[in-house]
């Protein structure tokens, strides 16, 4: 019986060792292959103060793309810091950036903003269980335990503090020898030819629930909030910005109306710059997909417009 005993615990103990070393080995892989995780960057920052700090979904992405948040940190002089991903609404942007102020710092916060994200906790609660987020996630302890935070009072499944802290996802990334980057990235120089079929598809894509839910647009206003009071309570400075889309895409965008008139009321917004650039640039050629900025369109943006408001002019 003690043989069998001892048998078993060297079988586990075995297990357990391989796991760890699969586990280290895909942790050190990461920093190999990193690239546009908003914990990564947190991590591997140039700098320990920041002048501006984005937050936002996939419409903040492309400021990042390439070369150019290099191109725009030269031509104001500014330290700049990017944390925006694809598909993450405020909740999500909230517990990001309450990692960012436990390891670096941010005179000024640019939030770029899409109605979307506060329609559905795909964009939110779920965001934290995707394992392609949850595979390029460094890991500290810190995250870990902010993340069970969020399970018990944030309404996050669980299993997604359990996949993080096992390594669960990260050892099992089929793509973990691919660099992280955004597929959108690849498209940064095309020019989109306009398509109803491809808009609707979008639409229907970004709004799974639609917007019937008082109770989720309520709640998600409440957590855009939460981050901005979290950011004037750090004495930092806010602005908060919707990007260009074609009129095409934004004529389709379900009650938009509504969902200006509810952020407007919102005592926090009362308190930042708000700028709604939505139908400042209707020119096909400036866009590579339905909704997002390309090279030359982000171009004429930050030119004519996103640049002075980094340098508060």
């Amino acid at each position: 019986m003690k043989s069998l005993f001892r048998k078993a615990f060297v079988f586990a103990a075995i297990g357990v060792l391989l796991y760890a070393a699969a586990y280290y080995a895909s942790e050190r892989l990461q920093y190999r292959t990193g690239d546009t995780n908003p914990f990564f960057k947190i991590e591997t920052a140039e700098h320990d103060a920041y002048d501006w700090v984005i937050l936002g979904a996939s419409h903040a992405m492309p400021l990042d793309f390439s070369d150019f948040n290099a191109h725009m940190e030269e031509q104001t002089g500014l330290k700049i810091l990017n944390l925006a991903s694809p598909g993450t609404g405020p909740l999500y942007n909230r517990f990001v950036f309450e990692h960012f102020l436990t390891r670096r710092r941010t005179a000024n916060l640019l939030y770029v903003l899409d109605s979307f994200a506060f329609y559905s906790p795909a964009w939110n609660e779920d965001r934290f269980a995707d394992a392609k987020l949850l595979a390029r996630t460094p890991f500290r302890p810190q995250i870990a335990w902010r993340m069970a935070g969020y399970s018990l009072r944030e309404g996050v499944d669980p299993r997604a503090a359990l996949n993080y802290a096992t390594g669960f996802s990260k050892i099992n990334n089929r793509d973990r020898f691919k660099p992280d980057l955004w597929e959108g990235e690849a498209q940064f120089d095309r020019v989109f030819r306009p398509s109803a079929f491809a808009t609707a598809q979008r639409i229907e894509y970004l709004f799974p629930d639609g917007t019937a839910d008082e109770a989720a647009l309520e709640r998600y206003l409440g957590e855009f909030a939460a981050l901005l009071d979290l950011a004037r309570r750090q004495g930092i400075e806010v602005a908060v910005v919707k990007m260009p889309v074609p009129s095409r895409f934004y004529s389709q965008l379900p009650d938009e109306a509504t969902f200006d008139q509810r952020l407007s009321e919102l005592p926090a917004m009362q308190q930042v710059l708000f700028r709604d650039f939505s139908l400042a640039m209707d020119e096909p050629g400036f866009y590579f997909d339905p909704d997002h900025l390309n090279r030359a369109g982000l171009t004429e943006f930050f030119d004519e417009r996103l640049k002075g408001i980094l340098m508060r002019k």
